[in-house]
């Protein structure tokens, strides 16, 4: 003989697990034929651990469905499908947690504070644990699949939190430690600026961040680096050094940029006269500055057309002078410069002319005399 209970149904107790088929569907319920007396109640609430608008959205007539007994009164048998997805869904995520997998989810719901994911039951990523960056709108999540981790699971306050954030941080630290592993001294690579700071610049080169020294920005001097770069800019960077163990990594801006001694051979040559400023008096010449990072050098043999004991007799820094070019040497970044040249070609051009000047003098005197003795004849 079969077990009747005390409502006089069959061989069905709370917390029995059987299956039935989905004979009707309403609003707020489903009915479900499980071969007895009664036809067995599954509420809305009941058919998923996620927020659903309408009992179809998870069931359809017809399907073969499996059910736990929630209550039993003297004429329903109330069911539950989303209590047989919880056990399987918690023994599940129990041994994920254990051994901390990563796994795969689909984002149902954008709701305060985070994101709802359908891991068998209801999981909820907070905002925090979302990104390693701030997300001011989460409206395009919804949807979305997502690698994650389970972070805090309490079966018994139904808590399941986990962790996008922490699935990118992992594949951030891998792709570092890839990236140390493979770059060079010597390497040239594209990278964005991603901080300024008063000694530099911090510049990411695909998932690390290098330094490039305030020295290194440009060829000139840089007072500061928002003075050449600014964050969220596209550089090219040499890689001057590489630290593995602390994880530095040294570059340079200035080696990948066209320094000012590039292509100077074809800017000036010997003999040419140029323009300059005085940048530095040392005891044997003058340091001229004729384009930006170009200085050649006036020896003291070249300052004047005449013997000086130090360059300061003659010149000061800071004064604009014109220089005669002797020699340029771009490899060497080399040029050698005279003043005296200048000085002695002025003498010899305005020696010509006063010579000049006197020969026509005499010629115009002689004629005169010449003309008045003729008058005498």
């Amino acid at each position: 003989m079969s077990e009747t209970n005390m409502n006089g149904f069959e061989a069905v107790n709370v917390g029995d697990t059987l299956s039935g088929k989905v004979v009707k569907i309403e609003d707020k319920q489903v009915f479900i034929d499980i071969g007895h007396k009664a036809e067995g109640i599954v509420p809305i609430s009941e058919l998923s651990n996620l927020h659903i608008e309408h009992p179809s959205d998870v069931v359809s007539e017809g399907d073969e469905i499996t059910l736990k007994v929630k209550k039993i009164d003297d004429e329903d048998i109330v069911l539950s499908k989303k209590a047989v997805e919880a056990d399987s869904a918690w023994a599940d995520l129990e041994e994920k947690y254990e051994s901390n997998e990563t796994f795969e989810t689909e984002v149902k719901e954008i709701v305060k504070g985070g994101l709802v994911v359908d891991v068998g039951l209801r999981g909820f990523i907070p905002a925090s644990l979302v990104e390693t960056y701030f997300v001011e709108d989460f409206s395009e999540y919804k949807n979305k699949t997502l690698k994650v981790k389970i972070v805090d699971l309490d079966k018994e306050q139904n808590r399941v939190i986990l962790s996008h954030r922490a699935i990118t941080e992992e594949e951030e630290v891998m792709k570092k430690q890839e990236l140390l592993q493979s770059i060079e001294a010597g390497q040239v690579l594209e990278g964005t600026v991603q901080r300024l700071t008063n000694f530099g610049a911090f510049v990411d080169i695909g998932g690390v961040d290098g330094l490039v020294h305030i020295s290194q920005l440009a060829h000139e001097h840089v007072e500061n680096a928002s003075d050449v770069v600014s964050e969220g800019e596209t550089v090219n960077v040499e890689v001057l050094s590489v630290d593995r163990d602390n994880e530095r990594i040294s570059l340079s801006r200035k080696n990948t940029l066209p320094g000012p001694w590039s292509g100077i051979e074809d800017r000036m040559s010997r003999g040419d006269t140029v323009e300059g400023t005085v940048k530095r008096l040392v005891d044997f010449g003058a340091f001229v500055e004729i384009e930006k990072g170009v200085e050649g050098l006036v020896h003291i043999s070249q300052i004047a057309n005449r013997h000086i004991g130090t360059p300061h007799e003659v010149l000061e820094e800071g004064q604009q002078i014109q220089v005669k070019v002797l020699d340029v040497n771009e490899n060497e970044k080399r040029i050698s410069l005279s003043i005296r040249e200048l000085e002695q070609e002025q003498e010899e051009a305005e020696y010509k002319q006063y010579t000049k000047e006197e020969d026509q003098s005499s010629f115009q005197l002689s004629d005169i005399i010449g003309d008045r003795l003729n008058k005498y004849k």
